[in-house]
């Protein structure tokens, strides 16, 4: 199971991905599995040698708890060298990392991170054109 960022792409110019394991407790884990996260809103930031995944909503498993914050940072996991890459290019411009997807691969749940730019709104509004002309192909084609 894939749970994708469907903004993202359209907020953002991405210029490469990379992939991090995501620590989590383990209700967190049973709500992910179940596909209960928004990735809407999130975003990475590099704090203290540590990267951080902010902002992303993860409801309870299964009952409420009075002293479990859904929006809680949690920590991803990457190698040294990576992390210092980021954190330079980080620093250079105005880019920032995004989480494109979360997914389970061999019992362990990782997250796609893109380094994406800014899109201006008339970007934005280029490829929201772009997509219905190619959907508009795609139905002529399959009624021809």
């Amino acid at each position: 199971m894939k749970i994708y960022n469907r903004k993202a792409k359209l907020e953002y110019h991405i210029l490469e991905t990379l992939e991090a394991g995501v620590v989590l407790s383990g209700a967190e884990v049973k709500s992910v599995r179940l596909g209960r996260v928004d990735l809407n809103d999130s975003f990475a930031k590099v704090q203290n040698g540590i990267l951080l995944l902010k902002n992303v909503f993860i409801p309870p498993y299964q009952g409420n708890s009075s002293d479990y914050d859904p929006k809680r940072d949690r920590k991803l996991l990457v190698h040294k060298h990576q992390l210092q890459l980021l954190a330079s290019k980080l620093a250079k411009g105005s880019m920032a990392l995004i989480p494109l997807a979360m997914y389970i691969t061999h019992n362990l749940i990782k997250v796609e991170l893109a380094l994406g730019a800014s899109k201006r709104k008339v970007d934005k509004r280029r490829a929201i054109k772009e997509k219905d002309e190619l959907r508009k192909i795609q139905q002529d084609l399959k009624n021809y």
